[in-house]
This record gives C-alpha cells, structure tokens and sequence, in this order.
C-alpha cells in the first residue's frame, strides 16, 4: 500500500520591515559608536540655530521695551528749538514763544528752558573755570519735570515755593561727574559765582537726555544771581495725541511768525523708533550671519556622513546581506542625519534661549522669545539635516553587497 503525500505549498517569505522604531535604533548606531565627532557635527547646527534665535529673542525683547518705553513716555510731545534760518543766522525763540505755543487749542502744558551761557556749574568754588566736565546751566519752568515725565533719584524738582532761592536740581550725568550721589547731608554747588542749594537729582530723561548734563535753577533765580537776560531755547509741548501731526505744521509760524524758518520742531520719540528701525537693520545682519553658521554646520554633517558611508561599509554589506533594502539603508543613513540635525537644533534653540534671557535680564527688558525662533529653529535643522544626509544616504543605498562584504 502506498501513500501519497500532497504537495507543499510554497513558503511565502515575509518581506524584510523597518519600523519607526528600528529606524531610530539603527540611525543611533553611528552616533553612540562615534560620540565625539557626532558632538563635533552637532555643535555647527547648535551654534548656527542659537545665534538666529538669540538674535530673533533679543530683537524682539527690545523692540517690547522700546513699546514699553513709548507707552510710558508718550508720543504726544513736541520739542521746539531755535534753528538756523537761510541767510538769517543763528535764530532765536521770541520771549513771548511759550504764551504763543499755550494758545494753540490741542496743546496742553508747554515748559521752557532757557541756556545760561555766562555761568558755569563746579563742585566747589576752587575749581578752574576751564575744567566744567562738559556741563551746562539752565533755567526751567517749575512743570518742565511734568512734561517730560520724568522722576526724582533724589530730593524735589523745582516748585513754586523756590524760585527767588539759590537752589538748583542736577541732571543724571551732572550729578554723577560732580560726584553726588545722594542728598542725606546738605549739598551746594558753584555756579556763576554763587553758592547754590542742590534740592534734587534727576532720573535720567529718555525724552531730553541733554537735560542730564545740566543743572537747572528757576528763570526768577538765573536773572537774580547769575544776572542773566532770559530768552527760551527750548520748549516742550504736551497736546492731544490725535492732534499731533497738525500742532507741529503750525508750531513754528505761531512761535515765530516773522521768522518760522529759524525754529525746528521734533518730536522726541521720533528718535527712539529711529534706534528701533537701526537695530532692526543690525538684528538683519545678525541673522544673515547665524544663518551662514547653520550653512557651515550641514556641510560639516554632509562631510561626517560621506565618511561614516566609506568606513562603514562592511556594516552596511552585512546588512543588506541579511535581508535589508536599499530603501532600509538609506533611511538609516538619512536618519543619522536628521538624529544629528535635531540635537543641535534642540541644542541651539536652548543656547540661544538661555543667552537671550541673561542679556535681558542685563538689560532690564522683558524676556521675550518668540515661537516662529523656536519652531522655525528646529524646523530649519532638521530640513538642513535632510538636504545634508541626502546625497550620503543614496551613496550608502548603492553599495554592492558582494563588494561591501570583501571589506570585512
């Protein structure tokens, strides 16, 4: 009696997978195997990533002070000056300038301030007159502290209790160079030839910071002291902040009317968004210059890749040896890669964090480091990663296996 056996079916062999995590695993091998140049290929991304952002943060830290700061300040102010006319000369402001200014309707306050050229301020009446420190004296208005919106270090500003007494109130910089620092023991100070009373010391002025190298006496006290003839050189001008653009088309015809030409009217906050718009052009170069560090970085990573494909060549023929596909082999080598990529690009966004918060903290702005430099930050490592690992990994997929293993 015989058997018969029925056929065998063929065994159907499972084609060779490769999953997310095997993926991980296998693009970690070069990394764990070749620590220090993979720190070394990690650290041009890192370096390149935390220079954008540490540049994109403190862009951004500064420009929400700047904001602060005009929030704080205003930019309702005007400051009118007495200017050069064609032809006409050093010009001057008409005495009766700051009445003419108060009559125009969205105006405010108008404080003035008038330059004592005769006198100058010393620490004690010892002093040569040639040595000044750079430091000017001038007659203000007992509002002009209002208007600027300034404060006290130390002391009062002048007020209408004061103006027939020899008392004066020091700029930020005068008082440091004269070296004052605080008004706990009373404090005088040489000025035209007579003792004045230091009664306060001033913040320093972000809208006039002119005003910080002077010392300033009331217009009463300036003509009974230091016999000086008064004449305004300067007036600041509170008004409606919707009135703004038109109070400055009339200002100097209504301050000057025979000469508008000699009086030139600002607006200080003008000059902080002038700084703001500097920093903008310097934060431009900045990036441009990070952005060469990352260039340079994904070379270095392209550079290690190529030589990891030639040394590992036995590895790669061993591999494929054992079932694994071109496509398996380029993922890894594309994997390593973007693994190096990623590290210094999580790297860089830390760096450039960590750099940002301290200066700022330096400074005394607020931290602010926006999203786009942290998503952008990694995003761009990891696509710089990819363009890097590209030509590596395709190099790696066309090794010979036959030829790979004769390496080993």
């Amino acid at each position: 009696m015989t058997t018969t056996t029925a056929p065998r079916s063929p065994v159907q062999i499972e084609p060779s997978r490769m999953t997310p995590a095997d993926t991980l695993r296998a693009a970690g091998i070069g990394l764990r195997t070749r620590r220090l140049r993979s720190i070394l290929s990690a650290l041009g991304i890192m370096i390149g990533i935390g220079a954008m952002v540490a540049v994109l943060g403190l862009s951004e830290s500064s420009k929400s002070d700047l904001l602060a700061q005009l929030d704080r300040l205003g930019t309702n102010m005007l400051q009118v000056q007495a200017g050069t006319g064609i032809g006409l000369g050093p010009g001057t402001l008409p005495e009766e300038s700051v009445a003419m200014a108060s009559r125009i309707g969205p105006v405010d306050t108008v404080a003035s301030v008038a330059d004592v050229p005769s006198a100058r301020v010393y620490k004690n009446d010892l002093i040569p007159e040639g040595q000044t420190g750079g430091l000017g004296v001038g007659a203000a208005d007992t509002n002009l502290l209002t208007t600027l919106q300034g404060s006290m270090a130390a002391g009062i500003f002048l007020d209408e209790a004061s103006p027939d007494y020899p008392v004066v109130v020091l700029g930020s910089v005068a008082a440091e160079r004269l070296g004052i620092r605080s008004l706990t023991t009373p404090t005088r100070v040489w000025i035209g030839g007579e003792w004045f009373t230091v009664v306060g010391i001033m913040e320093p002025l972000e809208l006039s910071p002119d005003l910080d190298r002077s010392a300033l006496v009331t217009a009463t006290a300036a003509e009974a002291y230091l016999e000086e003839d008064l004449v305004p050189t300067t007036l600041y001008v509170r008004m409606d902040p919707a009135s703004v653009d038109d109070v400055r088309n009339v200002m100097a015809a209504t301050v000057n009317p025979e000469n508008p030409d000699q009086v030139e009217v600002t607006r200080p906050s003008d000059a902080l968004e002038a700084r703001e718009a500097a920093e903008s052009a310097l934060t431009n170069l900045f990036l441009g210059l990070g952005a060469v560090a990352l260039l340079v970085g994904g070379v270095g990573i392209a550079n290690v890749m190529v030589i990891s494909v030639l040394e590992r060549r036995g590895e790669i023929g061993l591999r494929r040896a054992l079932g694994a596909t071109k496509r398996h082999i380029s993922i890894q080598f594309l994997g390593e890669s973007l693994l190096l990529a990623g590290i210094g690009g999580i790297g860089g966004v830390l760096l450039g964090s960590a750099v940002t918060a301290a200066y700022a903290w330096f400074q005394g702005w607020g931290v602010l480091i926006p999203t786009i430099a942290i998503v952008g930050g990694i995003v761009a490592a990891l696509l710089i990663g990819a363009i890097a690992g590209l030509y590596p990994a395709m190099r790696a997929a066309r090794v010979s296996p036959t030829e790979a293993l004769r390496t080993l």
